[in-house]
């Protein structure tokens, strides 16, 4: 670390490290290839039912095909005749759509009070083309010449699609532009320099566009795309990341500028005293998105992958490009609170040394009030729901879901997304007969032949809505039952089979991937701090501030924004973002407090001077995190908005209660045992702490002076 540092702060390691940028920059945004095209199965996990339904709809006509449907419900009595022949009168037209085709003719309800129209969509199109459709649909029925009273709405899964894509229509440039702001206006409290919190958010956003142009090539190599909503957390996680990482090195600069005239002495220093930290965070991070590859979904593998990609270049720019950048530029930048040779360290009479000492005159009464804070928020677990119907998927009122609550009122719920049975053809008779006796089952719809005649396809209408628990027991009745047909090899997918897939795989993956993320930090500290009894505490303590964020974060959302519980996909991502994060800061107080230690020969002395020096760098890295992840609550999408507010309100805790009361109490009463079977007190540091180390030395000779 210390070579490298000095190389990366030459001139002629500058010079490198900017034109290489410039250069790599520029190649990424020439030749980064499009998005791969959305695939049939996108979203669904390997080998399930309705993914191999999915695989199989291709050989039917009517599964190669979306399909629209127009619900006209009138709210203040029985259609009128003239209702009925306005709905008549506009199947032609909307046959006249580009991309639609002819459809059945209209089915009225048996309450009188509504009638739906199926509009199938052409064979073969591109998303562009079904969006682009049902946008006609829409136009055509708002436009239609309708009695007043009637509404008509337009939903189905083709509508529901194109509603989650308006959702995220010009989304990564409102992202970027919040996330931005929210970044700079933080920076500039934090700094209180009108300089100085440019260069940081002109080199993270840099790295974020880098890493905007390599998802495609993520895609290709995962087999998915990287749509809107992974591009929206991995460039949250690379601001959030990137700019944790500048300002712990951007502190440690100032306090060596304290100690040398040199820049480039101070920079070397800086980088060779947190860059091993910054290293093992960017590290637990990445390993720990990684353990999403063994994710059943492949849309969980993708963002792993794509969010360990994030945080690896944000590393490269925090921890190579901002020195390079830094050390060219003068003193002034930090003006107008410049830090000059000899002045006096704010950090031994502020803020956090006064809570420091505060902490370290009673560290059992702190330990045990945090202790009572987190076990009073953790009670919202006991009140948590996971799983959301497709109608609670938005954040807004959009089309989609006030046409299926519509259709829900007059029709089965599940008419507009039916379960997909696919069978042999010889069965064809038996399992229409065991789908009917399912109970669950509203409507079982005529078997359609293959093309080349070998399987059979029944539509099988639901009684609830799909999405729903008893939408979920239909379906698993529905296979239970068709499984014993003989000879049949009976498979049920469609939307309500999909959603129930994919909750249980998301239920599979919480069984699996929690454990390996736990694994994988437990490890990294063990390596890093070569100790067992601090990282067993630190893993604790991350694991107790995820379950006090869940909680908390399930009454919020409950009473704010109204949600009544967590999507199936939510409490995973969750739990691996803040584990991972929020045990950054702890490395960044640990690794500290080690060294501290180590020259000042103490525990108590270490641990606390550690509090001190870090406690307003890691409290601002704290707020700019929680604030960048609650940016997805800009997004009209339950799920991000959901991971934004648990990670917020997480990563929160984390900074404010456990990094500042937990462990330093923990590592307090404790003493030497904290660090066993390592004995940090009794081993010689590897450098002054104050001023540059001996390497540094070299190269600036005659220029370092400690403070």
């Amino acid at each position: 670390m210390a070579r490298s540092a000095a190389w990366i702060t030459s001139r002629a390691g500058v010079l490198v490290v900017l034109v290489a940028t410039v250069v790599l920059v520029g190649l990424a945004f020439a030749f980064a290839p499009a998005q791969p095209a959305a695939g049939p199965t996108d979203g669904l996990p390997a080998g399930a039912q309705s993914t191999r339904v999915t695989e199989l709809a291709e050989q039917f006509r009517s599964g190669r095909a979306q399909t629209a449907i127009v619900v006209f419900e009138r709210a203040d009595g029985p259609l009128t005749d003239a209702d009925r022949a306005a709905v008549s009168g506009l199947v032609p037209r909307l046959a006249e759509v580009p991309g639609v085709t002819a459809g059945p003719p209209p089915v009225a309800a048996d309450d009188g009070r509504a009638v739906l129209l199926v509009v199938p969509l052409r064979d073969g199109l591109d998303d562009e083309a079904v969006y682009a459709a049902v946008d006609g649909i829409r136009a055509a029925v708002r436009a239609g010449d309708v009695p007043a009273g009637l509404r008509g709405q337009v939903t189905g899964g083709a509508a529901f699609g194109r509603d989650i894509a308006a959702a995220f229509d010009g989304a990564d440039v409102t992202l970027l532009l919040v996330t931005a702001a929210v970044v700079a206006v933080l920076l500039l409290v934090t700094y209180r320099s009108p300089i100085l919190w440019i260069v940081p958010l002109v080199v993270i956003g840099l790295a974020d566009q880098v890493v905007a142009k390599l998802l495609p090539w993520v895609a290709r190599l995962v087999g998915e795309r990287t749509d809107a909503s992974v591009a929206g957390i991995v460039s949250v996680l690379v601001f959030g990341a990137g700019t944790d990482y500048a300002l712990l090195l951007i502190a440690r600069y100032r306090e060596q500028l304290r100690s040398t005239e040199s820049r480039r002495a101070a920079m070397t220093a800086a980088v060779r005293f947190a860059g091993p930290a910054i290293v093992a965070s960017a590290g637990t991070v990445v390993l720990a998105l990684l353990t999403l590859l063994a994710a059943t979904l492949t849309g969980s593998r993708t963002l792993g992958v794509a969010a360990a990609l994030g945080v690896l270049v944000a590393l490269l720019f925090g921890l190579v490009v901002l020195p390079a950048v830094l050390v060219s530029l003068p003193r002034a930048v930090f003006w107008p609170r410049i830090p000059r040779v000899g002045s006096a360290d704010p950090t031994e009479a502020g803020l956090w040394a006064r809570a420091a000492a505060a902490v370290g005159r009673r560290p059992a009464v702190v330990l045990a009030g945090a202790v009572v804070i987190l076990a009073v928020l953790g009670t919202g677990l006991f009140t948590t729901d996971i799983g959301l119907a497709q109608t609670e998927q938005f954040r807004t009122r959009v089309e989609a879901v006030a046409g299926q609550e519509a259709l829900a009122r007059h029709f089965p719920a599940g008419a507009a997304q039916p379960v997909t049975v696919i069978a042999a053809a010889s069965a064809a008779d038996p399992v229409a007969a065991a789908a009917r006796r399912v109970d669950g089952v509203g409507y079982v719809g005529a078997p359609e032949q293959s093309d080349d005649g070998a399987l059979v396809q029944l539509s099988v209408e639901l009684t609830s809505g799909s999405g729903t628990p008893a939408a979920d027991r239909a379906v698993q009745r529905l296979r239970t039952a068709l499984a014993a047909v003989p000879v049949a090899d009976a498979l049920v997918g469609g939307a309500p089979a999909a959603d129930l897939d994919q909750r249980e795989a998301n239920l599979r993956d919480n069984r699996v991937i929690g454990p390996m993320v736990l694994a994988v930090v437990l490890l990294v500290l063990i390596a890093l701090l070569r100790s067992l009894v601090a990282p067993l505490l630190l893993l604790a303590t991350v694991v107790a501030s995820f379950a006090a964020s869940l909680g908390a974060a399930t009454f919020v959302l409950r009473t704010v924004f109204d949600q009544p519980g967590l999507d199936a996909g939510v409490p995973l991502l969750s739990f691996l973002f803040l584990v991972a994060l929020g045990v950054d800061y702890n490395i960044f107080l640990v690794t500290r407090a080690r060294d501290e230690t180590a020259e000042r020969g103490d525990t108590r002395a270490g641990t606390v001077r550690a509090l001190a020096a870090t406690g307003g760098v890691i409290t601002s890295a704290g707020i700019l995190l929680a604030a960048v992840f609650t940016v997805l609550g800009v997004l009209p999408v339950i799920v991000l908005t959901q991971i934004g507010v648990i990670v917020g309100i997480g990563v929160l805790l984390d900074t404010l209660l456990v990094r500042t009361v937990v462990v330093p109490a923990l590592a307090l009463l404790l003493r030497e045992r904290f660090w066993w079977p390592a004995h940090p007190a009794t081993t010689a540091p590897d450098g002054p702490q104050t001023g540059p180390d001996a390497t540094a030395g070299r190269h600036v000779a005659g220029h370092v002076r400690k403070a």
